[in-house]
């Protein structure tokens, strides 16, 4: 049970950012994987034109996904907030986060 008037700690601009590009990445994995064994795991496409249409409709599915998890949180700071700088302040974060896992990513599977 939590405490009615207890105050929340308030988590860092840049550990936000690391938790929204952490679960981007993971999000990001799980399609790879779906993408990767989907044809075992499924089977093919009943008819010729149903698997690119499937395609299509994850590809968009997707980019709303990821765009709700880079900028949702932002636009409320910027929106509701009235908080431009930090909103600003946190995609800034969450992109270099993202550059971090890339390059973390590539240079696992070069020195492997």
């Amino acid at each position: 049970m939590e405490i009615p008037f207890r105050k929340q700690k308030k988590l860092s601009l840049p550990f936000i950012a690391f938790l929204q590009a952490l679960g981007l990445v993971v999000y990001c994995s799980l399609i790879g994987l779906l993408l990767w064994r989907g044809e075992s795991l499924f089977g093919g496409p009943p008819y010729l034109f149903l698997g690119p249409a499937l395609f299509l409709v994850l590809f968009v599915v997707s980019a709303l996904i990821s765009a709700l998890a880079v900028l949702g949180y932002p636009f409320i700071l910027f929106w509701e907030k009235k908080k431009t700088s930090e909103a600003l302040k946190l995609i800034v974060y969450t992109i270099a986060w993202l550059i971090l896992f890339i390059l973390l990513v590539i240079t696992l599977f070069v020195v492997a």
